[in-house]
């Protein structure tokens, strides 16, 4: 009995000592993450406000659960599948009275009685039916189907096609496709029969056609029956029909922003044309089931010709359809500032005297639709305008202009997510830089006055107006940058009132009475849980989850010192700093640099994208390496003018600020100036390389993962807002890619990259490759890691190249 005791006990105190995390090392820190635990993601209220759900996985599954609390019982309980059958979704469009929520699930209709709590079908079919809404009456729905647009009484059931885009023009045949021998179909000169053997052959076989369709109707009566009784039929379907829809053709363009104004007279939306002659580039995938190397089609590279815009207004009552008529826009024909430099440019293009082009976003009614409001961006980034439609006209009247010569961004601005919307009939709100840092404004549509609802040195990150639109939520910085909390402010304005207290990263989800707050709140050095907390300020937050395992609780992760220090422009730049208890004798340091230029990484939260990194800086710091993280000028959470202060030279302040920083570690820290590395990925490579190659003597060895070496090789979305256009700024582009310094490098380089990264392409890094071979540069090497894209997923991977990464510091910088 004693031995059995024993051994028990040995067998606890080892299933112990397991859990406990005494040494960092590559391989414990790049496992697979949920051996931190899970954090819940994806959290939403149901419409009752009654219950939240989210995704969970404190099991350590192969994925994710959904789980359920309720604000009275915060234990979460899984959701059966029959329950999440069942589930509605988040979105959807909600009656004037709040009492039916129309939505789509699954491609079809559904609508939602809160009040008796039922669900109706509306519509049942193989076709997608999406983007259901109220008409202004509220007797009807309007929703789109293919390319149309749809009206469906719900009294009757009477369905209604509003709009009918047709891919080729009423009577016209589709467009031959091209021949190689160049024969060319139609008419000649003077409207004779085609030349060339095909137009011969199409013609002859044409007449064949035409004769043996006569002969059947000439020999068999049936034929001629049914032909005449086709004919009737064809003749009494149009007589019946009192209102034909009108056709419109859109050859292959796509449809996009379908919108019925709410006295049901317009119709708003917009074609897009693929751009000609677009190239793709391909990525090989060389481990593959089939066992042959596979081709992906992946991105455009910048610079590439792009798809092109027209919005356009169909008026119901004239049955006609005109263009919205961009003429009118404020400076439609201005250049951007850096044309100057190029003087045989600026001379063609003034010459040319063309309208930019741009894009037009979805028609937004006011209620009574007396007033319709549009936010356009120009194809070059510079502009971005709110503009009233006159919808009888199709002509645009300004209201706003944002004009930014580095490129239009930030919070709640960009045209990948604008943050806008109505107070009533004739007041609009919308989020601009003008004030150097993305605010709250609200205008008046009739008179043009606007008004600034917040200010200050501080970012509103996101927004939301209130159910009676008295009070604007938001989501900002403005205690801290690295600090996120929830706010809530008169729409007249006033001052913000905080409702979150828990300092560190809280993003908020509101309850759809507003009466709670459900808070995915983390910290540095504590990954992200579940909070809910009655919407009052002060009120105190419940924590609902606790996803963290003991392994990784068993740790003294740090909370590195977060300062500020003056770069040599005299701008106030933020970093962090990891000090350890007993430095090396060499005295190293460590710069890790973030990626995709326009993040955060000196925050109070938990980074979701770079906790690996956290992790190994931890363990750096534990072997003996000073580390420090900086967010250089480009970086997000700190106005306009951090933002755009790459434009046109990446690899400028952004590498200054560094190389400021290392100064400052030299000085305050004690680093010695001989033994400084750097690493990162993406951007983060970009700037190690940038950091080898330019600045070689700080920064003695680095590691540039999955970098990109040439922005002219990169995706047009991301560059072009930056450097414009290769064959416009050729100088941006020499100035900012590191392929051009490569003869630089004098340290140590690791360089490592994913074979099937679709996002910087594996050609980035060989095109590099060959650069320094032809340099005859002996001092690098690159690590393959042929079943990775551009975020690795294998902890096999991770584990390598993080190992690689420690051995250069190790060798380097420890001497």
């Amino acid at each position: 009995m004693k031995k059995i005791f024993t051994f028990l006990f040995f067998i606890s105190c080892t299933a112990t000592f397991a859990q406990k995390l005494d040494k960092l090392t590559v391989e414990r820190i790049m496992r697979d993450p949920k051996w931190i635990g899970t954090s819940p993601t994806n959290i939403y209220w149901s419409d009752d406000s009654k219950t939240i759900y989210f995704n969970w996985n404190p099991d350590k599954a192969d994925g994710d659960a959904l789980y359920s609390i309720t604000p009275t019982n915060t234990t979460p309980q899984k959701v059966s599948i029959e329950d999440r059958r069942n589930l509605r979704p988040d979105f959807g469009d909600w009656n004037k009275k709040h009492t039916i929520k129309l939505y789509e699930k699954n491609g079809d209709i559904y609508l939602y009685d809160f009040k008796n709590n039922k669900t109706g079908r509306l519509t049942n079919t193989t076709d997608r039916e999406s983007t259901p809404t109220f008409g202004a009456d509220e007797s009807k729905i309007i929703f789109t189907k293919g390319d149309n647009l749809y009206s469906l009484k719900l009294n009757g059931g009477e369905l209604t096609q509003l709009t009918n885009f047709t891919r080729t023009a009423a009577g016209s045949t589709p467009t031959a496709p091209a021949f190689a021998g160049g024969g060319r179909r139609g008419g000649g000169n003077g409207g004779g029969a085609g030349r060339g053997p095909i137009a011969q052959t199409q013609n002859a076989a044409s007449k064949q056609e035409t004769w043996l369709k006569d002969e059947q109707l000439e020999i068999f009566d049936i034929i001629k029956k049914k032909t005449k009784d086709e004919k009737l039929t064809a003749a009494e379907r149009k007589a019946m029909q009192a209102k034909p829809i009108k056709e419109i053709a859109i050859d292959e363009k796509r449809v996009s922003g379908l919108k019925l104004s709410p006295d049901s007279r317009y119709i708003t939306y917009s074609l897009t044309k693929a751009a000609d002659g677009a190239r793709n580039t391909i990525v090989p995938n060389y481990v593959t089931a089939s066992g042959y190397t596979e081709d992906i089609s992946n991105r455009t590279k910048v610079g590439t010709p792009q798809s092109t815009t027209e919005s356009f207004v169909y008026d119901l009552q004239r049955d006609t359809v005109y263009v919205i008529s961009t003429k009118e826009i404020p400076g439609i024909k201005d250049l951007p500032d850096y044309v100057k430099e190029y003087p045989k440019q600026l001379e063609e293009r003034t010459t040319r005297n063309e309208d930019r082009k741009v894009a037009i976003a979805t028609t937004s009614w006011s209620e009574d639709g007396k007033n319709a409001v549009v936010t356009i961006f120009s194809d070059d980034n510079k502009d971005r305008w709110i503009m009233k439609l006159d919808p009888e006209s199709g002509k645009l009247s300004p209201l706003d202009r944002q004009r930014d010569e580095a490129w239009i961004g930030g919070p709640g601005i960009s045209s990948y997510g604008s943050s806008t919307g109505w107070l009533d009939n004739q007041h609009f709100y919308y989020q601009s830089e003008a004030s150097g840092y993305s605010h709250i404004y609200i205008i008046d549509v009739a008179t043009a006055e606007k008004k600034q609802i917040t200010s200050g040195k501080w970012e509103v990150q996101t927004l939301k107006l209130s159910n009676n639109k008295k009070d604007f939520y938001f989501t900002a910085n403005m205690d801290h940058p690295g600090v996120t909390d929830f706010y809530r402010v008169p729409v007249s304005g006033g001052t913000p009132v905080k409702l979150t207290s828990m300092r560190g990263g809280n993003e908020v989800e509101l309850s759809p009475d507003e009466k709670w707050l459900a808070i995915r709140y983390s910290y540095v050095n504590k990954p992200y849980e579940l909070f809910i907390q009655a919407n009052k300020p002060g009120a105190k937050a419940t924590q609902v989850t606790n996803s963290v395992s003991d392994e990784f609780k068993s740790y003294p992760w740090r909370t590195p010192e977060i300062f500020t220090f003056k770069n040599r422009y005299g701008t106030d730049i933020y970093a962090r700093v990891y000090k350890p208890a007993h430095p090396l004798p060499s005295r190293p340091a460590v710069v890790f640099v973030h990626g995709a230029g326009y993040l955060q990484d000196v925050f109070y939260k938990w980074s979701t994208s770079y906790f690996r990194e956290y992790m190994f800086n931890n363990m750096l710091t534990d072997l003996g390496y000073t580390v420090l993280e900086v967010d250089y000028t480009g970086s997000a959470g700190y106005g306009r003018d951090i933002r755009t202060g790459i434009y046109r030279h990446m690899g400028g302040k952004d590498l200054s600020d560094h190389v400021d920083a290392v100064k400052l570690l030299v000085e305050k820290y004690d680093v010695n100036p001989k033994n400084v590395g750097m690493y990162g990925g993406s951007y983060g490579g970009f700037m190690t390389l940038m950091a080898l190659f330019t600045e070689p003597d700080v920064f003695a060895a680095g590691a540039g993962l999955r970098s990109v070496t040439d922005w002219a090789h990169y995706n047009h979305g991301y560059t072009d807002n930056i450097l414009n256009e290769p064959y416009n700024d050729e100088k941006a582009y020499k100035l900012s890619s590191p392929i051009y310094f490569a003869g630089g490098l004098k340290g140590h380089l690791l360089m490592c990259h994913g074979m099937v990264d679709q996002n910087v392409n594996f050609q980035d890094i060989v095109r590099l490759s060959q650069r320094l071979i032809e340099l005859h540069k002996k001092n690098w090497e690159l690590a393959v890691f042929p079943v990775e894209d551009h975020g690795f997923i294998e902890p096999s991977s991770w584990t390598d190249e993080y190992s690689r990464i420690l051995k250069l510091f190790d060798e380097t910088l420890t001497k």
